[in-house]
């Protein structure tokens, strides 16, 4: 028996009597699910998930959306999911009003770091001048570019 054949009759006995499906749709409550499972095992290690999500907008006079800025804090941290503005408003100051807010609240909630990431041909520069220092590069991700992970220390609460 080969040591192919021998993984190949370990994985078949590990299958055995289970059906694996592959759906290219989330299903929400077994996304709920599995996302409980894992963070039941997680908090076997780490202190109790205390994620609370953020968002912060920037609407116009007749309403429209002009920005905005989703996350969430866990763990001590800031996690800053998406941070967009408007065209017509880039390079106004309005992005670095949305991460101060962001950061400000995150202290606020205790928290101690904030971490993002974006791609080369978005906003690099932007978060450095915010105070952010790049930590980790996956080139390639998309496809002819770089995908840039950030992150920075925020003041303590009073500091």
């Amino acid at each position: 028996m080969t040591q192919d054949s021998a993984r190949d009759n370990t994985q078949d006995s590990m299958m055995a009597g289970l059906t694996l499906s592959l759906s290219g749709r989330l299903d929400p409550d077994e996304v709920k699910q599995i996302h409980g499972a894992l963070r039941a095992f997680n908090e076997r290690f780490t202190a109790p998930y205390d994620l609370r999500e953020i968002m912060i907008t920037v609407r116009d006079a007749d309403g429209a959306l002009m920005a905005g800025l989703t996350g969430y804090t866990n763990w001590e941290w800031l996690y800053v999911d998406y941070l967009w503005v408007h065209d017509r408003r880039r390079g106004g100051g309005l992005g670095a009003r949305l991460l101060a807010a962001a950061e400000e609240e995150a202290v606020k909630r205790g928290c101690r770091w904030s971490r993002l990431y974006t791609y080369d041909f978005q906003a690099p520069g932007f978060y450095r001048k915010q105070g952010y220092e790049v930590w980790a590069e996956m080139e390639g991700y998309p496809p002819g570019h770089t995908q840039i992970w950030l992150r920075k220390a925020l003041p303590r609460d009073g500091e």
